[in-house]
C-alpha cells in the first residue's frame, strides 16, 4: 500500500512538472524582447527612428505577454491584433526598405518561436 501511494505521488509530481514546463515554454515563446542596438544597426535607423521603434516594440512586447496569459481560444486573435498594431505603427516610422526587413525579422522570430503566423503587410 505504501509503495502504491509513493508511485501515485511521483507520477502526479512528474505530470505537474511537465505541465509547469509547458507553461514556462509557452510564456517564453511570447517574449519578444530584442537588442535595440542590433535592431537599429540591422535596419539602419536614425536616432529619431530608434526612439520610436523602441517605444513601439516595447508596447508590442507588453501586448504579446498579454497574449501569453490569455486563454488558448483567444490567443490567435489577440496575437494577430498585436502584430497588426505593431506593423501599423512601424509602417509609419520606417521607410519601405526598413519595413520589409523588419517584417522579415518579425516573421522569422514568430515562426522560430513556434507561433506560426505569417504577415505580408
Amino acid at each position: 500500500m505504501f509503495v502504491a501511494v509513493i508511485a501515485v505521488l511521483s507520477m502526479t509530481m512528474a505530470f505537474a512538472e511537465d505541465e509547469h514546463l509547458e507553461n514556462v515554454n509557452n510564456v517564453n515563446a511570447f517574449k519578444m524582447e530584442v537588442n535595440y542596438n542590433k535592431l537599429g544597426e540591422a535596419l539602419s535607423l536614425t536616432r529619431d527612428q530608434m526612439e520610436a521603434v523602441k517605444d513601439i516594440h516595447q508596447a508590442f512586447c507588453a501586448d504579446m505577454m498579454s497574449v501569453a496569459a490569455a486563454s488558448k481560444d483567444s490567443q490567435k486573435a489577440m496575437m494577430k491584433n498585436a502584430i497588426s498594431k505593431d506593423l501599423g505603427f512601424m509602417r509609419i516610422v520606417l521607410n519601405e526598405k526598413q519595413y520589409k526587413l523588419y517584417l522579415r525579422l518579425l516573421n522569422t522570430t514568430i515562426n522560430n518561436r513556434g507561433l506560426n503566423v505569417q504577415y505580408a503587410n
